[in-house]
């Protein structure tokens, strides 16, 4: 899906922040931190054009945030052919120990979740921690 679609979907205006950071993340083959977003844009903009920007897209379910912990946090690009309305998606993530990347694991669905009577649950985070195939290869 290219740029302009995902804004004309989600109905909402293309500024040149917004448009930056989609395209950083779509480009990525894993999840970034702030920092790795922000080496790519080239500091161009203030800190809170960048974290309004970001918060915006997570608003809109463009991309999603994953804590990793307290000072540790990536950003990814939503999955735009999924139907987020109808079918909710929320998936586990793994953290690397080692090498400290962060992937996304859509084969781990998280769905209905068995709550008491009156819960609604509005999101999940699972985040597994371990170490990856890459450096348990790098390893033996």
């Amino acid at each position: 899906m290219e740029i302009a679609e995902i804004f004309r979907e989600k109905n909402l205006k293309k500024t040149t922040p917004r448009v930056a950071i989609v395209g950083i993340l779509l480009c990525a083959s894993h999840p970034l931190s702030e920092n790795d977003i922000k080496d790519k844009m080239g500091y161009m903009y203030d800190r809170s054009t960048f974290y309004r920007t970001i918060q915006t897209l997570i608003d809109v379910k463009i991309i999603h945030r994953i804590v990793v912990d307290n000072t540790n946090v990536r950003y990814a690009i939503n999955n735009l052919d999924y139907d987020e309305v109808e079918h909710p998606k929320s998936h586990a993530h793994f953290y690397c120990r080692k090498c400290e990347n962060v992937i996304c694991m859509d084969n781990i669905q998280i769905s209905n979740c068995s709550l008491p009577p009156n819960y609604e649950m509005d999101e999940c985070e699972i985040l597994i921690k371990g170490i990856c195939e890459n450096c348990r290869s790098i390893s033996v």
